[in-house]
């Protein structure tokens, strides 16, 4: 198995160990009113990261066209829910340990992204801003609703 598999295998089993446990942490409620509140979307933020992750890992494991761009918006989400976390903007619903790792996967992510290390093809400048917005509009989306 080459670097790039093997990266990509990190990459999804992470996705899939936080995924399960941030999609036990939902609290869903029977009651019409309780889809109006901010406190039903916040609680979906770390599990939308963990899901870009794993979107990230299976196109860096089928060698996907775009896998820069998805590698750029894993990487700008992960280190952006940190970043408004310790400025003030919000508080994030993302516990420590799994914001230790996102940090950690997300600059790894951000790395593969823009020095092109597969040859996937480079990530354009329109792509790169396009990404940072995404990933700014999904944080504020599950956090500041």
């Amino acid at each position: 198995m080459n670097k790039r598999k093997i990266a990509a295998s990190i990459f999804i089993l992470i996705a899939l160990i936080f995924g399960f446990i941030f999609c036990f942490k939902i609290e869903l409620s029977y009651h019409l009113e309780a889809y109006f509140k901010k406190e039903n979307y916040t609680q979906f933020g770390p599990l939308s990261i963990s899901i870009e992750l794993l979107i990230a890992g299976i196109y860096l494991f089928i060698k996907h066209t775009k896998t820069n761009f998805v590698l750029a918006l894993f990487g700008f989400t992960a280190l952006l829910d940190p970043f408004f976390n310790l400025i003030g903007l919000f508080t994030s619903n993302v516990s420590i340990y799994a914001m230790v790792v996102f940090v950690c996967c997300g600059g790894f992510a951000l790395w593969l992204a823009f020095t092109n290390t597969y040859k996937l093809g480079r990530i354009s400048f329109i792509g790169a801003i396009v990404s940072f917005i995404i990933g700014t509009g999904v944080e504020l989306f599950f956090n500041y609703l």
